[in-house]
């Protein structure tokens, strides 16, 4: 019997502790050749296709669509074809403890040696080269793996929508717009059931505060829903602000920002980051980098703003590069080439960090202050409230003034009180400005 290989997951970014398996490309018993897709994996950052590393015969797979597999475990097992040419050798099963790295992770580490990447297939960057997405035929439906991961969330029919992309391809927008008019809905599998609603005389009753009887459990029933693993982005989400959270010592400064000045419709976004830009030029210390562990700090000529983006998904903070050289158009055109990679998923890593400062604009949805999380080494983000109309004290009587409510919360470990006010009062001072 030919000597079975394992292929152990590679990192699919930089240093992510594990990806999600999206959907196998093959099933036990097949035949896959070198570089072919083998599955798509879903990280923090990414939807990716990973390429075989070998030709031959897929002999095991491990993890099913939905399983969270952890970096340098094992992925697949193949029984290689001894007459095809086959990449640098994978690790082997054998006398192995504890999870190793693959064959092309080891290769990465001798750049001088390699011929290829070997290790992902995706919008990952890497020392060689970018890989793009390429849209693989399953099922008789051409589509690109975030396409796919989009379809299964919104639950339609990759099989019934009417492809619009070149060479028959499905795009996101016909999934969104399949989803959006209901004529490619998901059927349920067979023999699926609905779980029972409890009957009459399940349960106790009880007495409300109006005097009325009321239902409640019994102590052995639990919650109805069902507890559900995190996964990708949002699981990243989690693990960074509980880091956060860990490290960094927050202490919040709230104020408004009066409007009333403010000469025809302006963009409330691009003046936040007008704003933002103003107040690291007076006061750099909050625009900087702080290192907890060597107890210094890093000041930034140049304002490089995270937006935070929230999503299905969880949370994503791409970064605006450049802000203070961006005047009103370059800002709103940078924010929806964003919003739009965003969504679709196409977001480069590279893009998903580095920022200098934060900002969270939560008032488009509700609310007027809050303490957004810092997250390291960034030492301060600013969160806009909604938009209000407040009574103001003025000389000689009253008026409405247009106000955003703004919040500042900092790293004060790395920048004094002092320092944080000065920064709101610069922030505030030129969002008052009329243009």
């Amino acid at each position: 019997m030919a000597d079975l290989k394992t292929f152990y997951l590679p990192d699919l970014g930089e240093g992510l502790p594990d990806a999600t398996v999206v959907e196998w490309h093959v099933k036990v018993g097949d035949s896959i050749k070198l570089d072919a897709p083998l599955c798509s994996m879903e990280t923090a950052k990414a939807i990716v296709d990973v390429p075989s590393p070998y030709t031959g015969k897929v002999t095991q797979l491990h993890g099913a669509p939905g399983d969270v597999i952890e970096t340098g475990a094992p992925l697949a097992e193949f029984e290689p074809d001894p007459n095809a040419r086959q990449r640098a050798e994978a690790e082997s099963t054998g006398h192995h403890h504890g999870p190793r790295k693959s064959a092309a992770a080891e290769e990465s580490s001798k750049p001088a040696e390699r011929e290829d990447e070997g290790t992902v297939v995706g919008a990952i960057a890497s020392s060689n080269a970018v890989h793009v997405e390429k849209a693989a035929s399953i099922g008789g439906v051409k589509a690109v793996p975030a396409v796919r991961a989009l379809a299964k969330k919104l639950k339609v029919d990759l099989t019934r929508v009417r492809p619009s992309g070149a060479d028959g391809v499905v795009t996101l927008k016909d999934v969104k717009d399949a989803a959006a008019n209901g004529s490619a809905p998901q059927l349920p599998p067979p023999g699926a059931a609905r779980a029972p609603l409890p009957t009459a005389g399940e349960g106790r009753t009880a007495v409300s505060l109006a005097g009325k009887p009321v239902r409640t459990a019994p102590p052995s029933v639990q919650a109805s829903g069902q507890p559900e693993q995190l996964k990708g982005v949002r699981r990243n989400m989690a693990r960074v602000m509980a880091e956060a959270h860990a490290q960094v010592v927050p202490t919040t400064l709230v104020d408004d920002a009066d409007l009333h000045d403010w000469v025809g419709k302006q963009d409330i976004t691009a003046r936040l980051i007008r704003a933002i830009v103003a107040a690291c030029k007076a006061v750099p210390a909050l625009n900087a980098w702080f290192d907890g562990g060597n107890l210094s700090r890093t000041l930034h000529p140049q304002v490089d703003i995270g937006i935070a983006v929230d999503t299905d998904d969880g949370l994503f903070v791409p970064a605006l590069r450049n802000a203070d050289v961006l005047d009103a158009a370059g800002v709103r055109a940078a924010i929806k080439r964003l919003r739009a990679q965003v969504e679709d998923r196409s977001i480069p890593p590279s893009e998903l960090s580095g920022y200098t400062i934060s900002l969270s604009n939560f008032g488009m949805f509700a609310g007027r202050y809050a303490t957004p999380v810092v997250v390291p080494p960034t030492v301060a983000i600013i969160g806009a409230g909604k938009l209000s109309h407040d009574v103001v004290a003025v000389m000689g009587g009253i008026e409405v003034h247009r106000r955003l409510p703004i919040s500042l919360t900092f790293d004060h470990r790395a920048a004094t009180g002092g320092e944080a006010a000065r920064f709101l009062k610069a922030l505030l001072d030129d969002l008052a400005l009329p243009h």
